[in-house]
């Protein structure tokens, strides 16, 4: 089929009403540059060609890659290894077969600035934030042959607009770069961009911005929101009407906090505000600098240990991490497990530990799946419950499909601060109710009412956990003090309590005196408790009681349960919730249950019985006897600091 005829003023009629029919032949006669073909260069090329700009300038030297496809115009399978400046130009074209198109496929040096604008009425930045020193001489070519210049950066879920208009304040009168090194360059260029900064508050994580490694985040949603403020602008520049705010002011919109700022900072970057924030952004950059980063290590080469380095990132009681595997060939391997019942006041009879070799085996099957392979297991003869032995086989079979579970496997984390109080869907509550299978259930506490009860059980188990003195050697060695990550404890910044608390924390868990005697004359469990577990209980979707088939009897029945617990949590990862265990109420309700002595200290036996009855009386007596796990879920952001794992080959036992 042939296509009819292009027409330039059917094309863009719909413009028509936002502007004049004069006003679109305006933008018909008018040249734009758009130095830049990648991230949100090529967004606005295609904007403004839209638009009915009818002519452009365009350069990049850079070809598509894997890398570009999160946000860039252009990046497309299809696209792979093109040269940017080609695809763009086709793409353009494409809309406006008319377009006078100047491409500059070397990308643009010095000597060819005013090549490059030779003609343009307008130029946009569409650089790659790193550029700096071309940036640099491209603003100032034009701020010397009297062209507007517009930058419009996507930041996070917004943009951040500045212009540069003939006779009005420079780029470097703005920014003040001259002279500095190239990574204060790009730190004032970043803060000057967004004076208010409405990017920050959603950063999820920082170590995502090494300025000095040319490394940075970036989304469509901003380059697009960039692209047409950009354009907004432009529309304004070439037809000569409207307020455009030109540098010291500018404007941020940010989608995600549905936000808007207008910013003005006379003397740009001199301006005592801006060099106050430049200073407490120099501060952050090097606490990131100084903060290591969980080590990245290549993925194995072998199928067997490729499983194992998934099947390692599985949960466990404060990280302890409790297996060891012995390789004894290409498809087979040892499960050694241990428990921590001789120092962990929380593991009675190994049940935690038996639980966290329950989600690592869950963990091994999902991984397995990926690698086509299922996994067939069995008890070792000398397994027991102390130290239980799986011996684990990879059998391959092309009935196995790859379970998307797979994919949550490394991002599951702990959230330990307060979630959303919305309800969980009935599709979210059904997904996971399906996770655990048919033979585990799942008892829902939701409402005000409910976790408000919840919140005072917690609340007095917090107590009998801060007050007990067979409990403080476990308190005093599972936090890593002033760390984000770690590989075998709990990080500081990941237990949930606020800087001050946390310092009053490490100096009290220093010693088991200034812990009795703060908790006898200081109310020294007032704040965790508060911090740790009653605004997390109140502050949730819901609370949530995971029962096996039968009450469990035996160290397999544990292990069996820590696979539906495994599954469950990769579930609510994978629906976008987070999930906190709160485990230790059914620690205490089974030492009262049994009559097992686990303290010499009368308070705590005490409040022990309290706490099993509150518990009993919220779930029921039959529910608690059945009873694997428990914990609160809920919509929320991801925790910005969690525990890693040890590297695989510490984990590994020689052949």
């Amino acid at each position: 089929m042939t296509p009819p005829a292009y027409d330039y003023q059917e094309a863009f009629s719909r413009n028509l009403g936002w502007v004049t029919p004069r006003e679109q032949a305006v933008l018909r006669d008018r040249r734009v540059a758009i130095a830049g073909m990648g991230g949100v260069g090529g967004s606005h090329l295609l904007t403004l060609s839209r638009l009915g700009v009818g002519a452009f300038s365009i350069a990049d030297f850079d070809d598509f890659e894997l890398a570009n496809f999160n946000r860039q115009a252009g990046a497309m399978y299809s696209t792979l290894g093109q040269p940017k400046v080609d695809v763009l130009a086709r793409m353009a074209a494409d809309i406006n077969p008319e377009l006078d198109l100047r491409r500059f496929p070397a990308g643009i040096g010095e000597a060819d600035l005013e090549a490059f604008l030779d003609d343009c009425d307008l130029y946009i930045d569409g650089l790659d934030f790193f550029a700096m020193a071309i940036r640099r001489a491209m603003f100032a070519a034009c701020h010397r042959l009297g062209i507007p210049a517009v930058t419009a950066a996507p930041l996070g879920m917004g943009t951040a607009v500045l212009c540069f208009l003939p006779g009005g304040m420079s780029f470097e009168d703005y920014f003040c770069l001259e002279g500095r090194d190239e990574t204060e360059q790009l730190l004032r260029f970043l803060v000057g961009l967004a004076p208010a900064g409405l990017h920050r508050a959603y950063l999820v994580d920082p170590r995502s911005i090494d300025l000095a490694r040319h490394r940075g985040p970036s989304t469509s949603m901003g380059c697009e929101l960039a692209a047409g403020a950009a354009a907004s602008q432009a529309l304004k520049l070439l037809l000569n009407r409207g307020p455009v705010l030109a540098a010291p002011h500018g404007i941020q919109y940010d989608a995600y906090r549905n936000r808007a700022r207008r910013t003005w900072r006379p003397g740009g970057n001199r301006h005592p505000l801006q060099r106050l924030t430049l200073a407490l952004a120099r501060r952050q950059m090097q606490r990131l600098a100084d903060t290591p980063s969980p080590p990245a290590a290549a993925p194995p080469e072998a199928t067997l240990e490729r499983v194992l380095d998934l099947a390692r990132w599985a949960p466990s009681g404060d990280n302890t991490q409790p297996w060891r595997f012995e390789r004894l060939d290409d498809t087979r391997f040892i499960i050694q497990g241990h428990d921590t019942r001789a120092h962990c006041v929380y593991d009675l009879n190994g049940h935690a530990s038996q639980l966290a070799v329950g989600t690592l085996l869950a963990t091994a099957r999902i991984a397995a799946s990926g690698e086509g392979c299922r996994l067939e297991t069995d008890f070792e003869p000398d397994s027991r419950a102390e130290a239980p032995r799986l011996r684990v086989r990879l059998v391959p079979d092309t009935t196995v499909q790859p379970d998307p579970l797979r994919h949550f496997i490394t991002h599951r984390a702990v959230q330990r601060r307060p979630l959303s109080t919305r309800a969980l869907t009935t599709r979210e509550k059904t997904r996971l109710e399906a996770a655990v299978g048919p033979d585990y259930g799942l008892v829902w506490l939701e409402g005000w009412r409910s976790r408000r009860r919840m919140a005072g059980l917690l609340s007095l188990n917090g107590k009998l956990r801060l007050t007990l003195p067979e409990a403080y050697p476990t308190h005093s060695s599972i936090i890593e003090w002033g760390a984000r990550y770690s590989t075998d404890r709990i990080p500081e910044q990941a237990v949930g309590v606020d800087y001050l608390t946390a310092r009053l924390m490490q100096w009290v868990l220093g010693s088991w005196n200034r812990v009795a005697f703060m908790n006898r004359y200081l109310a020294g469990t007032l704040m965790p408790r508060l911090q740790l577990d009653v605004l997390p209980a109140l502050l949730c979707g819901a609370h949530f009681l995971l029962l096996a088939p039968r009450p469990p009897v035996d160290y397999r029945d544990y292990i069996a349960g820590g696979e539906a617990v495994q599954r469950l949590w990769l579930t609510a990862s994978r629906l976008g919730l987070q999930l906190q265990p709160e485990y230790t109420p059914l620690v205490f309700d089974e030492y009262v249950r049994l009559d097992t002595p686990f303290t010499e200290h009368a308070p705590s036996r005490a409040r022990a019985r309290q706490v099993s009855q509150r518990l009993r009386d919220l779930f029921g007596q039959e529910a608690c006897h059945r009873a694997l796990f428990l914990g609160r879920i809920g919509a929320g952001d991801p925790p910005r600091a969690r525990s890693t794992r040890k590297p695989l080959d510490t984990l590994m036992r020689p052949d």
